[in-house]
Protein backbone atom coordinates (compact mmCIF):
# COMPACT_ATOMS: atom_id res chain seq x y z
CA UNK A 1 0.00 0.00 0.00
CA UNK A 2 2.59 2.82 0.63
CA UNK A 3 4.35 1.62 -2.50
CA UNK A 4 0.70 2.15 -4.14
CA UNK A 5 0.91 5.47 -6.10
CA UNK A 6 -2.90 5.56 -6.50
CA UNK A 7 -2.67 5.67 -2.00
CA UNK A 8 -0.08 8.48 -2.05
CA UNK A 9 -2.10 10.27 -4.60
CA UNK A 10 -5.29 9.96 -2.47
CA UNK A 11 -3.38 10.91 0.74
CA UNK A 12 -2.13 13.94 -1.10
CA UNK A 13 -5.19 14.69 -1.91
CA UNK A 14 -7.06 14.31 1.06
CA UNK A 15 -3.85 16.57 2.70
CA UNK A 16 -4.68 19.32 0.11
CA UNK A 17 -8.46 19.12 0.72
CA UNK A 18 -7.67 19.30 4.66
CA UNK A 19 -4.88 22.38 4.02
CA UNK A 20 -7.33 24.15 1.96
CA UNK A 21 -10.80 23.32 3.93
CA UNK A 22 -10.24 25.56 6.98
CA UNK A 23 -9.14 28.78 5.01
CA UNK A 24 -11.95 27.58 2.50
CA UNK A 25 -14.61 26.88 5.08
CA UNK A 26 -13.47 30.43 6.52
CA UNK A 27 -13.35 32.30 3.57
CA UNK A 28 -16.59 30.51 2.92
CA UNK A 29 -18.04 30.91 6.74
CA UNK A 30 -16.79 34.46 6.36
CA UNK A 31 -18.48 35.07 2.83
CA UNK A 32 -21.94 33.83 4.02
CA UNK A 33 -21.65 35.57 7.29
CA UNK A 34 -21.54 38.96 5.43
CA UNK A 35 -24.45 37.82 3.31
CA UNK A 36 -26.27 37.07 5.79
CA UNK A 37 -25.62 40.31 8.09
CA UNK A 38 -26.07 42.21 4.96
CA UNK A 39 -30.21 40.14 4.51
CA UNK A 40 -30.16 40.94 8.39
CA UNK A 41 -29.57 44.84 7.32
CA UNK A 42 -31.73 44.98 4.81
CA UNK A 43 -34.46 42.77 6.71
CA UNK A 44 -34.01 45.58 9.54
CA UNK A 45 -34.04 48.22 6.99
CA UNK A 46 -37.07 46.95 5.07
CA UNK A 47 -39.19 46.83 8.75
CA UNK A 48 -38.15 49.97 9.54
CA UNK A 49 -39.26 51.31 6.08
CA UNK A 50 -42.48 49.54 6.72
CA UNK A 51 -42.38 51.00 9.90
CA UNK A 52 -42.27 54.87 9.21
CA UNK A 53 -45.07 53.87 5.93
CA UNK A 54 -47.18 52.79 8.75
CA UNK A 55 -46.57 55.81 10.43
CA UNK A 56 -46.85 58.23 7.23
CA UNK A 57 -50.22 56.17 6.65
CA UNK A 58 -51.49 56.91 9.92
CA UNK A 59 -50.27 60.57 9.94
CA UNK A 60 -51.87 61.04 6.41
CA UNK A 61 -54.60 59.01 7.43
CA UNK A 62 -55.45 61.52 10.51
CA UNK A 63 -54.62 64.70 8.31
CA UNK A 64 -57.18 63.14 5.91
CA UNK A 65 -59.92 62.65 8.92
CA UNK A 66 -58.77 66.23 10.25
CA UNK A 67 -59.53 67.74 6.78
CA UNK A 68 -63.02 66.04 6.98
CA UNK A 69 -64.15 67.60 9.83
CA UNK A 70 -62.56 70.64 9.11
CA UNK A 71 -64.62 70.71 5.67
CA UNK A 72 -67.44 69.71 7.56
CA UNK A 73 -67.59 72.52 10.08
CA UNK A 74 -66.87 74.83 7.05
CA UNK A 75 -70.05 73.56 5.24
CA UNK A 76 -72.15 73.97 8.49
CA UNK A 77 -70.41 77.69 9.00
CA UNK A 78 -71.42 78.25 5.57
CA UNK A 79 -74.95 76.80 5.76
CA UNK A 80 -75.60 78.74 8.93
CA UNK A 81 -73.85 82.06 7.45
CA UNK A 82 -75.82 81.56 4.52
CA UNK A 83 -79.74 80.89 7.03
CA UNK A 84 -78.57 84.31 8.25
CA UNK A 85 -77.59 86.19 5.77
CA UNK A 86 -81.27 84.88 3.91
CA UNK A 87 -82.77 86.22 7.50
CA UNK A 88 -81.10 89.31 7.31
CA UNK A 89 -81.89 90.07 3.41
CA UNK A 90 -85.69 88.90 4.27
CA UNK A 91 -85.35 91.56 7.25
CA UNK A 92 -84.00 94.04 5.04
CA UNK A 93 -86.35 93.45 2.27
CA UNK A 94 -89.50 93.56 5.13
CA UNK A 95 -88.43 97.17 6.02
CA UNK A 96 -87.56 98.40 2.42
CA UNK A 97 -91.08 97.66 2.03
CA UNK A 98 -92.58 99.00 4.96
CA UNK A 99 -90.33 102.25 4.27
CA UNK A 100 -91.31 102.68 0.61
CA UNK A 101 -95.42 102.11 1.75
CA UNK A 102 -95.01 104.51 4.65
CA UNK A 103 -93.38 107.18 1.94
CA UNK A 104 -96.14 106.29 -0.72
CA UNK A 105 -98.90 107.04 1.81
CA UNK A 106 -96.83 110.27 2.89
CA UNK A 107 -96.73 111.36 -0.81
CA UNK A 108 -100.53 109.93 -1.40
CA UNK A 109 -101.47 111.92 2.07
CA UNK A 110 -99.13 115.40 0.76
CA UNK A 111 -101.07 114.86 -2.47
CA UNK A 112 -104.43 114.87 -0.98
CA UNK A 113 -103.43 117.83 0.82
CA UNK A 114 -102.62 119.54 -2.14
CA UNK A 115 -105.53 119.14 -4.10
CA UNK A 116 -107.79 119.66 -0.84
CA UNK A 117 -105.84 122.88 -0.57
CA UNK A 118 -106.09 123.50 -4.80
CA UNK A 119 -109.75 122.81 -4.17
CA UNK A 120 -110.08 125.47 -1.73
CA UNK A 121 -108.37 127.87 -3.57
CA UNK A 122 -110.19 127.75 -6.28
CA UNK A 123 -113.47 127.56 -4.14
CA UNK A 124 -111.69 130.98 -2.33
CA UNK A 125 -111.40 132.21 -6.46
CA UNK A 126 -114.83 131.01 -6.88
CA UNK A 127 -116.44 132.56 -4.40
CA UNK A 128 -114.54 135.96 -4.64
CA UNK A 129 -116.08 136.34 -8.35
CA UNK A 130 -119.31 135.56 -7.56
CA UNK A 131 -118.90 137.61 -4.50
CA UNK A 132 -117.68 140.70 -6.73
CA UNK A 133 -119.99 140.09 -9.44
CA UNK A 134 -122.86 140.20 -7.21
CA UNK A 135 -121.45 143.60 -5.13
CA UNK A 136 -120.64 144.76 -8.80
CA UNK A 137 -124.36 144.21 -9.65
CA UNK A 138 -126.02 145.08 -6.63
CA UNK A 139 -124.10 148.18 -4.75
CA UNK A 140 -123.77 151.86 -6.67
CA UNK A 141 -120.47 153.24 -7.21
CA UNK A 142 -120.79 155.86 -4.36
CA UNK A 143 -121.54 152.84 -2.07
CA UNK A 144 -118.96 151.09 -3.65
CA UNK A 145 -116.32 153.96 -2.75
CA UNK A 146 -117.33 154.17 0.76
CA UNK A 147 -116.95 150.55 1.71
CA UNK A 148 -113.62 150.72 0.04
CA UNK A 149 -112.43 153.55 2.72
CA UNK A 150 -114.30 151.66 5.61
CA UNK A 151 -112.45 148.22 4.44
CA UNK A 152 -109.09 150.56 4.47
CA UNK A 153 -109.37 152.07 7.66
CA UNK A 154 -110.24 148.53 8.96
CA UNK A 155 -107.71 146.80 7.64
CA UNK A 156 -105.35 148.47 9.98
CA UNK A 157 -106.71 148.00 13.14
CA UNK A 158 -106.89 144.20 12.17
CA UNK A 159 -103.16 143.79 11.29
CA UNK A 160 -102.11 144.87 14.48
Amino acid sequence: MLQDPAFWVGLAFLLVIALIYKPAMKSISASLDGRAALIRTQIEEARKLREDAQALLADYQRKQRDAMAEAERIIQQAKEDATRMRADAEQDLTRSIERRKQQALERIAQTEAQAIAQVRNTAVDVALNAAEALLRDNIAAGQAQTMVDKSIAELSKRLN
